[in-house]
């Protein structure tokens, strides 16, 4: 028994537990055992039905607003199980602070992240807050509607139909993101050479509609990876980065980005690869395989999500991942996804002819990494592995053979990766 993000061991009952009980509160629930020390060994309390009380009245007595938990014993009535239930009414505080789950370790969140804790206690996402400038206007959103769905006029009906204008409070947010000029961050689009100390192009797209930004993300793309190719007396479009791909991980950097973090979309254009970067990890309760399969969709900016849908520039049923993959269903080379709590990278490889793969070699080797080497373990685990040990085993000593996969060490040291 180890601990992790929803998991805490304490071997006694200080004061401390109660900021962990604030940060499984705040997001995704856990589990507090007293009576078990760091190392996962049962330690046992002594009147453990008797403590039990005393962390109720803790609890009660320090954390406002109420939480929702509930108190067990277990292992022979020697340790005392806590559940901490996700609350709706954030933020729950201890001692006028909030805390969060940073891995094993329990800290203060920042007033960034007290503000959208706030924010979701009320029911509210960044994006629906009234504009601190309410003097904008929408040119270019207003071409873009009459071209792509056919409405005749762009007029404050119309803002008031997308959710951007209220009579109430005015402009949101959502709608100075996408007004013709705003402060609010934008996309730094930088092209490298040989090295990341020589930039070919550089261009910082800002103060004007995160869509016309859009756009010239593409047109920047276009430059570098696709090329026109004479085939007899036809010419030919040539992509050496899918087109749809980009646009899906750029669209996806805009409308799921924290908007209130002072950070700029950064998209990294190499010979070799696009890195696309975006401020904000997952949205809470999303797990990185349920993001990667496209099962839960959970929109952190639904306003910008449903303009993006309407302009045909998204799916809204949470589809970009698959779309991303599914462009990249012919190539040897697949996209990567990196995820932390405060980003998320997209890496878009250039694409590689398909290898001559049975089924069952082409779902192992999609497994594999270029550039990270991965034991037989790490392998399995994934999951989309569709086989044993045994099998797959099998399956990269024959890829080995056809020179496309390459095998380091030997043992239980050993680790495998695509060539």
């Amino acid at each position: 028994m180890k601990e992790n993000k929803n998991l805490e061991l304490k071997e006694e009952i200080t004061n401390t537990f109660l900021k962990t009980v604030s940060a499984f509160s705040n997001y995704e629930g856990g589990i507090i055992l007293f009576g078990v020390n760091d190392e996962g060994k049962i330690t046992g309390l002594a009147d453990a039905a008797q403590r039990c009380l005393d962390i109720e009245n803790k609890i009660n007595d320090n954390i406002s607003p109420q939480p929702d938990y509930s108190l067990s014993l277990t292992e022979s009535g020697k340790v005392v199980r806590l559940k901490v239930n996700a609350g709706i009414n954030t933020p729950y505080m201890y001692k006028s602070k909030a805390y969060k789950r940073n891995d094993t370790a329990t800290i203060e969140v920042d007033r960034f992240e007290l503000k959208r804790l706030i924010l979701k206690g009320e029911n509210k996402d960044y994006e629906e807050l009234t504009s601190a400038d309410q003097n904008l206007s929408f040119e270019f959103l207003g071409s873009e509607l009459k071209e792509k769905t056919g409405i005749e006029t762009f007029n404050k009906d119309v803002l008031k139909t997308l959710r951007l204008y209220s009579d109430s409070f005015g402009y949101n947010n959502a709608a100075a993101i996408l007004a013709d000029r705003n402060g609010f961050p934008g996309i730094d689009v930088a092209r490298f050479g040989e090295t990341i100390n020589i930039f070919i192009k550089r261009k910082t797209l800002e103060h004007q509609s995160i869509l016309k930004s859009y756009y010239e993300c593409i047109s920047i793309y276009r430059d570098y990876y696709q090329y026109e190719k004479i085939d007899g007396i036809s010419r030919k479009k040539v992509e050496t980065i899918p087109e749809e791909a980009f646009r899906e991980a750029v669209a996806n950097a805009i409308v799921h980005r924290e908007w209130d973090v002072q950070a700029q979309i950064r998209i990294s254009m190499f010979d070799d690869r696009i890195e696309i970067v975006s401020s904000g990890g997952l949205p809470d309760g999303i797990q990185k395989n349920d993001y990667l399969e496209g099962k839960i969709s959970v929109l952190r900016n639904p306003i910008l999500a449903n303009v993006f849908h309407r302009l045909d520039l998204i799916e809204k049923f949470g589809t970009g991942i698959r779309r991303i993959l599914q462009s990249y269903s012919n190539s040897q080379s697949k996209p990567t996804f990196e995820v932390s709590d405060r980003y998320i990278q997209v890496t878009l490889p250039l694409t590689k002819k398909e290898l001559d793969l049975s089924d069952d070699e082409k779902i192992v080797y999609s497994l594999l990494s270029e550039n990270i080497s991965k034991s037989m373990s790490e392998i399995l685990a994934s999951p989309i592995s569709k086989f044993g040990k045994s099998k797959t085993t099998e399956l990269l000593q024959r890829m080995e053979k056809k020179g496309i996969v390459i095998i380091e060490g030997k043992g239980k040291g050993t680790k495998y990766r695509a060539r």
